[in-house]
């Protein structure tokens, strides 16, 4: 093996020989560069040994004359061929792009990337389904000591906050109503607006945006974190399937707590509406208590008992798919961790509106 790089010329041929790594090229770039004069072709089968660095200095030479490089033997050949490829201009700096282009870019972006996650979000939707009749059909495959242990984080951990929000929002509602129906004298309607709308739409609403703060988030925050450490994997390995172990128990406990959930939200913000009542509007809480029985019609409840595990399904489900895309690095969970409240609070606020033409469509106003 010769001791370093070395080069000749015999007329039109330039050729190679030695040891062609960066330890042993010396000054043979800078000799190169001197040579000038036609060159026909690059005789490189006296080369011993050739590494990237190697490789880069003949592609550079053999490009400015415009010459052929032979002789290689089939690694030294892969090895250059990969070198000539890796030869591409790189923009330092993005061509100038038209605003409208680039926002229209952005909009395109951003349809493909919604239709990918709600064709995907169906498809997880729908193992969630298989896996439901999996567990019917082997009943001893249920996890009833996981579904129970969600019940706590969906539901026991969840009940003060709840409980602070609703009776906040009662008296929120019971104040506003009171400050716009005085102008008409109508004070006493006041309980018509807590009690329809605490009912009917915002009992529930309300916990559902906050179970999909709350539950979503840590569903998607758990599965993501156990996707990245290989756990899921692990789980695949040994037999035991993520859609029933884990997706499963979750989405169970959101679909039967929701609506314990919103009652309780609902009730405690009836109480809230009931005390502003009594203190601004001097309505006593028995004449509350007799009002709401007159005014909200037994439909506005079955309302929300109905709209409640189909708000807990779709928090439930989009935390856990959320959860499941997660790859790569730590970032993503963080990432997935935001889309799964965000896609919850969306699908849910559109549901609600779903619901909203559905039930008045079918008469109960």
């Amino acid at each position: 093996m010769s001791d370093g790089a070395t080069f000749d010329r015999d007329q039109d041929t330039v050729r190679f020989a030695g040891d062609l790594s960066l330890a042993r090229l010396g000054t043979l770039p800078d000799r190169l560069d001197r040579v000038d004069g036609k060159v026909a072709r690059v005789d490189m089968s006296g080369v011993d040994r050739i590494d990237t660095v190697g490789a880069w200095v003949v592609h550079r030479f053999a490009a400015r004359h415009d010459a052929p490089v032979e002789g290689l033997s089939a690694d030294g050949q892969h090895l250059f061929d990969q070198v000539v490829q890796s030869d591409t201009p790189v923009s330092v700096r993005p061509g100038h792009q038209s605003s409208f282009k680039r926002v229209l870019g952005e909009v395109g972006d951003a349809v493909v990337t919604a239709g990918r996650t709600l064709y995907g979000l169906l498809g997880f939707m729908g193992a969630t389904v298989i896996a439901f009749g999996q567990v019917i059909r082997h009943p001893r495959r249920f996890r009833f000591n996981a579904v129970v242990h969600e019940f706590e984080t969906v539901g026991v951990s969840a009940l003060a906050i709840l409980g602070l929000m609703g009776f906040l929002i009662g008296m929120v509602i019971a104040q506003q109503g009171a400050v716009q129906l005085r102008q008409f004298g109508a004070e006493v309607f006041t309980i018509n607006l807590v009690g329809r709308l605490t009912f009917r739409e915002l009992g529930v609403l309300m916990t559902a945006i906050m179970v999909a703060g709350r539950s979503g988030s840590a569903f998607a925050a758990q599965l993501g974190t156990m996707k990245l450490t290989e756990e899921i994997d692990a789980m695949r390995t040994i037999g035991v399937s993520p859609m029933e172990a884990l997706v499963l128990p979750r989405t169970l406990a959101a679909i039967v707590l929701m609506p314990l959930l919103g009652f309780y939200t609902s009730m405690i913000a009836l109480i809230g509406g009931g005390l502003l009542s009594w203190v601004t509007l001097e309505i006593p809480p028995v004449t509350f208590v007799a009002r709401i029985r007159e005014v909200v019609p037994i439909t506005d409840l079955y309302i929300g008992l109905i709209k409640a595990p189909v708000f807990g399904a779709i928090i439930a489900i989009a935390g856990c798919f959320q959860g499941m895309q997660v790859e790569a690095d730590a970032e993503q969970v963080g990432l997935r961790t935001t889309s799964a409240v965000v896609q919850g609070i969306f699908l849910v606020i559109v549901l609600d509106a779903f619901f909203a033409v559905f039930f008045t469509w079918i008469g109960w106003n």
